[in-house]
């Protein structure tokens, strides 16, 4: 099964217009989302950090620990997000466990990812 599949007969979806935000950094994240449609950025301290297109699933540290957002993910063209909620993550966790390792396999890239833009401590 591909994983986009996986949220295919989600009914909630989530338009965005250009230059709009999906959500906002420091912001109180408790879902995740599917790209669907166009492309948008993740944006940490005003920087770029990922370019997104369709498949791309964002909003997953919301939905494993819910509290404040770690980065911005904002539409650079007209975009359409699947919303998945709680419910619908443990559901897909249980029933597929390749989802999960995906889910963990973002994650760990999103995290060497922005690890390399942090600049090291030089020895004093």
């Amino acid at each position: 099964m591909v994983f986009f599949e996986l949220f295919t007969h989600n009914p909630t979806i989530i338009k965005v217009a250009p230059g709009a935000a999906l959500f906002s950094e420091n912001e109180d994240g408790h879902m995740m989302y599917v790209l669907t449609t166009g492309t948008a950025e993740v944006i940490v301290n005003n920087r770029v950090v990922e370019n997104l297109e369709h498949g791309s699933i964002v909003g997953e540290m919301g939905i494993v620990s819910p509290g404040p957002r770690s980065a911005s993910v904002v539409a650079v063209t007209e975009c359409e997000f699947v919303e998945v909620d709680e419910k619908r993550f443990q559901f897909l966790v249980q029933q597929t466990p390749f989802f999960a390792t995906q889910v963990m396999r973002v994650m760990a890239e999103r995290l060497r990812r922005v690890n390399q833009l942090v600049a090291p401590l030089e020895d004093i």
